[in-house]
């Protein structure tokens, strides 16, 4: 990391803002509750069991942004060897309903949940697979999910594949999720923004923006080509300590796979969809596009479930992105206040607005 926004559990004057319950303005590091659907909405055996805490997989609920099926399924298609799906989405959500009682050891020692099992504090409740599998059903009725998910035989967690994300239940997003260490055994202050500095800028970047000038025509150094210079970030991508949904240990060097794995020939296309899975959620996907001229090539359709609970049939969404939609419009507040004619405030305003 080069370069981040700092923020601290330890004071709210130095934090910049509550660490009870955040406003949803700046200063606070609410980024993560943007893409966090409602998943306390989960029930096993009427209990609420997976409940709001300020856990990295969890935090604040906001349920404003949804991410298509194709970042799932093209975007992040490697997920095995790629560690960078595991470190960017929560898919799997445990249970942790003691933490909402008081005492903890009020609560039920376990719930009912799917195929009528068993589950316990810890274990996974609902589970978003990495490949669609044609043996998941999406029951109705009694004793079916209420937030609409599916079942596999023999597993006690509820499941949905990535063809069945939708506008209201989808992965989370790990990446920026909560960091606290003072939530002792309880659930902590979920409500809370975020203390996890905000990252601004990363030292990777300046292996994507060499690379992109590469692909454009810059003369590269010896060894500083545009795949030898996206390798040196695919390599670090193939490493693994940890798989945070799998909850255990997870010891990897696919480093030699990823590199590998990478075209012989580099183009924008492919840079901008390694930036995708470098920097997921963090504010770049539209700049990128605009600066390369491919927002309407590569973002006019994408496809998502609807907006109901138990709604697992993809629709195709087509936008019309138009030449003028690559500049915003400027303030007509800043226009009515410049000294100038009238016609000629009128042509300052880009073109289409």
């Amino acid at each position: 990391m080069l370069l981040y926004a700092d923020h601290t559990q330890t004071s709210e004057r130095f934090n910049g803002g509550s660490l009870t319950f955040g406003s949803g303005g700046a200063p606070d590091n609410f980024a993560g509750w943007m893409m966090t659907w409602n998943y306390t909405n989960i029930r096993s055996g009427g209990i609420s069991s997976v409940q709001r805490e300020a856990e990295q997989h969890l935090g604040r609920p906001w349920n404003r942004m949804a991410p298509p099926i194709e970042v799932f399924k093209n975007t992040f298609a490697d997920k095995t060897l790629d560690s960078r799906y595991d470190g960017t989405f929560t898919t799997v959500y445990r249970g942790n309903w003691p933490k909402g009682y008081n005492p903890p050891e009020s609560a039920p020692a376990s719930l009912v949940n799917a195929n009528g099992l068993s589950i316990v504090p810890g274990n996974a409740v609902l589970t978003f697979l990495d490949a669609d599998n044609s043996a998941v059903s999406y029951p109705s009725g009694a004793g079916t999910s209420n937030v609409g998910a599916g079942t596999l035989p023999g597993r006690a967690d509820y499941v949905i594949s990535p063809a069945g994300i939708s506008r209201i239940v989808y992965p989370g997003l790990w990446k920026l999720g909560p960091y606290r260490t003072d939530n002792g055994t309880g659930l902590g202050q979920p409500n809370a923004g975020s203390t996890r500095p905000y990252p601004i800028a990363k030292f990777s970047e300046l292996y994507f923006v060499a690379a992109e000038a590469a692909v454009k025509g810059a003369t590269p150094k010896a060894g500083k080509s545009a795949r030898e210079l996206i390798n040196v970030v695919r390599a670090r991508a193939g490493k693994w300590r940890w798989d945070n949904n799998g909850n255990v240990a997870k010891v990897a060097d696919n480093s030699a796979a990823m590199i590998a794995a990478t075209p012989a020939t580099i183009d924008i296309n492919y840079i901008l969809a390694e930036r995708s899975r470098e920097y997921y959620a963090e504010g770049y996907r539209r700049f990128d596009l605009i600066r390369t001229q491919k927002w309407a090539e590569l973002s006019t359709t994408f496809s998502i479930c609807g907006t109901g609970y138990g709604d697992h049939t993809p629709v195709t969404v087509t936008r019309t992105i138009t030449p003028n939609l690559y500049l915003r419009p400027i303030p007509q507040g800043q226009i009515d206040g410049m000294q100038m004619p009238d016609e000629a405030k009128k042509a300052y305003q880009n073109p289409g607005y």
